[in-house]
Order: structure tokens, then sequence, then C-alpha cells
């Protein structure tokens, strides 16, 4: 394949491509009759979580990580159906085929998108819109999928864009009037901020771009630290961050919601075993391996605690995690309340002994 360098100077030309409600179109693709309906993907059970609704469910105010219980309140006719992972990850290799057609230069963030840098490409198109286009199209005719996307100079706006004329459509910013929209976009709107980084912006009387572009880099960086000099550059539209196609996974994790409480230590730990084992077989079919355990505990009252342990060696199987996790669900015990989740993530990942395909972020998703 073509190697294509990314440029040096500020004339790039990026595309951020998010496919349109992407476990639900699946889902309603491959069921007709699940069509035009208001559909959840995910567990109806109590403590059941919205994987992603269909854009039918969200007009009823239906998305994805609210409770199921929550979203059934909302849309009583809501269609809750088992997610079939399998199934989306064929479909996002299928996509993820289409953008290598154009460059190598592709940046997964999860299966349903991804980053491409078009500024050279492999069809010689000098019009990154229309590459958008053809793109969008192709997705359309191989899965029957629509796909959104947002065309910018970097990577934030190009995030940005690809929400401006959702479902299956797509917007462009250009250097012109970038620091334009930011200005007047709600900082809880960006990209990157979550509700913790906008609640401390609203407290420090920061509700818009333009109130964020009046603070000086010193204010940013002594209030948020390293994503200072980011808050500073990107409202005033420069983001020199690069298409990595070669983005390293940091983590691999596995997590359960339990029908009921749990307050047992030995009932809890058996409930590690299944993690510990998801986590280790999508290692090894990946041909990696880590050296730090953390086991996450949620509790009734929705606090969280977390637990790591790092080794010299990396773990060579399931059952070594699992003993791992074990350990340190021990040292939480007793538990302050019922335990309502568990998690368990493998970091510090290496490849393993003969393995050549490293640890990057070939499909972006988490188990």
């Amino acid at each position: 394949m073509t190697d294509i360098l990314p440029p040096t100077d500020s004339a790039r030309k990026i595309i951020h491509v998010d496919m349109d409600a992407f476990y639900a179109s699946v889902e309603q693709r491959d069921n007709p009759q699940l069509r035009g309906k208001p559909l959840a993907v995910g567990s109806a059970a109590a403590r059941g979580v919205v994987a992603a609704a269909s854009y039918e469910a969200r007009k009823f105010g239906v998305h994805s990580a609210m409770p199921s219980v929550t979203a059934a309140r909302k849309c009583p006719d809501l269609i809750f159906v088992k997610p079939r992972f399998e199934v989306y990850r064929e479909v996002s290799q299928q996509i993820r085929e289409i953008f290598a057609e154009y460059t190598p230069l592709i940046e997964p963030l999860s299966l349903d998108e991804a980053y491409l840098d078009v500024t050279e490409n492999l069809k010689d198109m000098s019009i990154a819109t229309e590459i958008a286009l053809e793109i969008r199209a192709k997705i359309k005719a191989l899965t029957g999928l629509n796909a959104s996307a947002g065309i910018s100079y970097n990577k934030f706006l190009a995030k940005m864009a690809s929400d401006l004329n959702k479902p299956n459509g797509q917007a462009v910013i250009t250097p012109k009037n970038g620091p334009a929209f930011v200005e007047q976009l709600a900082v809880k709107k960006f990209h990157g901020v979550g509700p913790a980084t906008a609640e401390k912006m609203h407290r420090l009387g920061i509700e818009t771009g333009a109130d964020l572009k009046a603070q000086s880099l010193q204010f940013l960086t002594q209030h948020f630290g390293k994503s200072g000099p980011y808050f500073y550059g990107i409202v005033r539209g420069i983001d020199n961050r690069q298409v990595r196609p070669d983005r390293v996974r940091k983590s691999v994790g596995a997590e359960d919601t339990f029908v009921a409480d749990i307050d047992d230590l030995d009932l809890a730990t058996l409930e590690l075993k299944p993690l510990a084992e998801k986590v280790w077989g999508y290692c090894e079919a990946k041909g990696f391996s880590g050296k730090t355990v953390t086991v996450k505990i949620k509790y009734s009252d929705f606090t969280q605690a977390t637990r790591s342990k790092t080794t010299a060696l990396s773990f060579g199987n399931s059952n070594e995690i699992f003993e791992a996790a074990t350990g340190l669900l021990a040292t939480v015990y007793p538990f302050k309340r019922s335990v309502r989740l568990l998690g368990v993530t493998l970091s510090s990942l290496i490849p393993c002994a003969g393995n050549n395909h490293g640890i990057h972020a070939q499909l972006g998703f988490d188990l």
C-alpha cells in the first residue's frame, strides 16, 4: 500500500465518519419487523442498560448508557433487543475496508466511528467533501446502513461537524469559519469535555466557546492541568493532533451488572472468573498480554472503587488474572455497601512472544 505521511502544514483534510445509531440500525436492517419502531439494544432487566437506541426511540429521550427501567418509562412501546457484538464487529470491518480504499491514515475510535486523513489520498481526489460522499454511498450500498460525516482541517472540528446534519448527512467546517463556530458553541457540547469538566467550567463562569476563549493559557492550565493547552487551542480552531493509524490499545476490560446486589465475598469472587476469562480470551486472540490487573467495584449507591496490581512478568492465562483479581477484591471486604457491578481490566499491555500483530487498536472496542 502506498505510504502517505501526515502533512506538516495546517491545510489538512480530515473526515470523521460516524455510523448512525449503529447497533440499533444493524438490528433493524436484519429484522424488518423492527424497522420504524422504537428500539433499544440492551437488556430489559431491572439492572439493564441501553447500549444503543434507534432514532425512533431517541424521540422519547432514550439514549445510550440510560438505565433500561428509565428508558422503558420514557417509551412504553420500547423494544429491547439483545446485542450481537460479533455481527457489529463484522460490519465494522466491512466499513474499515471501504476507508482503506481511500487512505491508510485511519484512526478508529470505536466500532462505529473513525477519523480519516485524506489530505493526500489513494484516489487522488482533491475535494474532501466528495470523498466523504463516496464513502457514505459505498457504506450504504455494501451494508445497507447510513453514515454521517464531518469534514474539517483538524480532528476536533471534524468530530463536531459530523453531528451537525445527523442522521445520514454531512457538514463542513472550513478554516475561515472554524474559530467562529467554536465561539458560539456551548462548552458542554465540546468533544472531550465531559459532564464533570463542563460543570467545573460553569462554576468558573465559562458557558460558551467565547467565554473559554477569553481565558488565558495560564488560567486554563491552572484549573484544568494538562488539558488547559488543549482547550486553549481548540477554542481558537487549533488542533494539531495527527490521525494515528497506529493508536496503541491501552487496556482490555469486561464488567457485569448483577441482577441482585451482592454482599457475600465468595459470591462476588465467583463473578470475577467469567470476567477474567473474557478479558484473557480477547488478549489470547489478539496475541498480547499485560502486567496490570484492575478490579472495579460499583456499589448499590453507584459510588465505586478500584484496586490495581502490577507484576514484573505479564499474566499468562485467565487463572492468573482471576487470582490477582480475587486478591484485589478481598482488600475491600467487608464491602461498605452491597455490590451491583464488578469489572476486570488488564493494562500495561505487551505483545506475547511470537506475536507479529502488536497491540494496536485494530477493532477499537472494549469487551
